[in-house]
């Protein structure tokens, strides 16, 4: 993907209730567009704005140099708050149910996080934690794993279920994981000595048939303390046959 193309999507984002904070608007630097739900408990809501009876289909708006907040009035004691950093001038249509033009951007476009969250159920590593950090780990495993799932698609242009897709991809962390640490162990046994230190024996690294004998001496190719029990006894050549 192009960096312009990120760039602009990157500026436009949609977040749910739970991650919907004032203080992005505050902090931001990057002048990223904010549209979002906000709950009606929070402290930055006016108290103007917190009246549970409301008329059907009537829309209150909130606007600072910042932000605009809309209420809206779906059902009489049904109230539905709109943060948006995309809207200055908020306007309704021409509808029986007049609804603003945030609330149906708003709608419009959540689909997507609803089948991405769909999605990340069906096929999951979460697991019951009280700890939110392994939570939030937990998210970001099922969330990089449905994207690659989606860019391995676009990319190579062939259809793959994602459960076979899952599967493949946790075989293939495995192997790095295992590969890697087979050339780790392979370099520190590399690094030990040929012979133990004098009058000092080491303890068999192979430990095939016997339980923590001793050994004097190491393979060549394996670089392992090797005892009697677990040396293979190779027969001998002579000058000629070498």
């Amino acid at each position: 993907m192009p960096r312009n193309r990120f760039q602009d999507i990157m500026q436009h984002l949609r977040f749910d209730d739970r991650s919907t904070r004032s203080d992005r608007a505050k902090t931001d630097k990057r002048k990223t567009t904010i549209l979002g739900t906000v709950n009606k408990i929070r402290r930055e809501i006016p108290q103007s704005a917190r009246y549970k009876d409301r008329s059907e289909f009537t829309t209150q708006v909130f606007s600072t140099t910042a932000a605009t907040l809309t209420v809206y009035a779906a059902k009489r004691k049904k109230t539905v708050y709109i943060l948006s950093r995309m809207h200055s001038v908020v306007r309704t249509d021409n509808t029986t149910k007049r609804k603003p033009n945030t609330v149906t951007l708003h709608l419009t476009t959540k689909c997507g996080v609803d089948v991405m969250d769909q999605m990340v159920r069906e096929y999951t590593v979460h697991r019951g934690t009280r700890r939110w950090p392994v939570a939030v780990f937990y998210n970001m495993i099922d969330m990089a794993a449905l994207n690659a799932h989606v860019l391995y698609q676009a990319c190579t242009g062939t259809q793959e279920r994602r459960v076979d897709f899952l599967v493949e991809l946790a075989k293939e962390l495995a192997n790095c994981r295992i590969a890697g640490k087979k050339a780790r162990k392979e370099q520190l046994l590399q690094t030990q000595p040929s012979t133990p230190s004098p009058g000092k024996r080491a303890t068999c690294q192979v430990k095939h048939k016997c339980k923590n004998n001793h050994a004097t001496v190491r393979r060549v190719h394996c670089y392992r303390y090797t005892c009697g029990k677990c040396r293979l006894q190779i027969p001998w050549q002579c000058q000629d046959c070498e």
